[in-house]
């Protein structure tokens, strides 16, 4: 029909629509505003009492989160289970070495000592034996040092494996020849004495013939545990010296020869609390000669 609305432009009125004043904004009705069902609230939903907020204790955490945490404390685990087992590996293997090595090491006695170093006294003569010392391992240091300056890493532990018994075989035999010196010899054979070297080695002492528990000549399970400890120590001490680009190498022969004359000072301060005057010492045998000696520096 001509002058009627068109079909599209017809509001289409909704059930109740239409209805009541149009006194809202813009004078629409409230109802073309939205509905009055209070189920469409914009009320946080914590303060809502038809729908109760999440508490901490109703939320689990995720199965793949703590399979994960779990995973990852296992393998810590385990790998501080595996370092600790190799760091004891490695210092039983040490310990093991230093012990094979005492009774091969090269030991002057009184006699040889005096023919080699004419008109000296008792510490004129350990004076020698202690700068000659301390000369040998600082050389043993800077030769490790220098080695660890290749890009090798894994030949690192090798490295500092063969200064310590490198340097243990010097001072050993340092303290073999400053027991002669100050004519304290231990008795035994070359294996008692060897082990009686090296109880002093791990404990930085003297000897004291009257006290059997420094003469001991069997390795026991306390003095095996001194053992390690000390080369414990050593392997702290020394882990400067493998420094790369030559640094290692000065550290190494500082801190081998102040290692050296410290311990030194310890076994000698011993001796001379039990000092025997050469004169008033007994004839002693010679020492025997250890079979395959080892060779030192020095």
């Amino acid at each position: 029909m001509t002058g009627s609305t068109p079909p599209w432009k017809r509001r289409s009125l909704r059930q109740g629509a239409g209805q009541g004043p149009s006194d809202g904004p813009h004078r629409a009705r409230d109802d073309e505003r939205g509905s009055f069902d209070p189920g469409a609230s914009l009320e946080p939903v914590a303060d809502r009492t038809d729908h109760p907020a999440p508490t901490d204790s109703t939320r689990t955490p995720a199965p793949v989160a703590k399979r994960r945490v779990a995973a990852i404390r296992d393998k810590a685990r385990e790998g501080a289970r595996k370092g600790g087992s190799r760091a004891r590996a490695g210092l039983a293997y040490l310990t093991d070495r230093i012990i094979e090595n005492a009774p091969r090491v090269p030991v002057r006695d009184l006699a040889t000592l005096r023919r080699q170093f004419p008109g000296l006294g008792p510490e004129q003569l350990a004076d020698k034996l202690v700068a000659g010392a301390a000369s040998a391992t600082a050389t043993v240091g800077a030769g490790i040092g220098a080695a660890a300056m290749l890009p090798v890493p894994p030949a690192m532990p090798t490295e500092l494996a063969a200064e310590i018994t490198g340097v243990a075989a010097i001072e050993l035999k340092l303290i073999a020849e400053l027991h002669e010196v100050y004519g304290v010899r231990p008795p035994g054979n070359l294996k008692q004495r060897s082990a009686a070297y090296l109880n002093s080695w791990s404990g930085e002492r003297g000897i004291d013939v009257k006290k059997p528990s420094t003469v001991s000549g069997a390795l026991n399970g306390p003095m095996k545990q001194q053992l390690r400890q000390q080369i414990m120590k050593r392997m702290i001490r020394d882990l400067p010296n493998l420094m790369p680009f030559m640094v290692g190498a000065a550290v190494g022969a500082v801190m081998n020869r102040r290692d050296t004359r410290r311990l030194a000072e310890h076994v000698r301060r011993d001796l001379r609390k039990i000092q025997v005057a050469w004169d008033a010492l007994p004839q002693l045998p010679a020492l025997e000669t250890p079979e395959n000696p080892l060779e030192l520096e020095g």
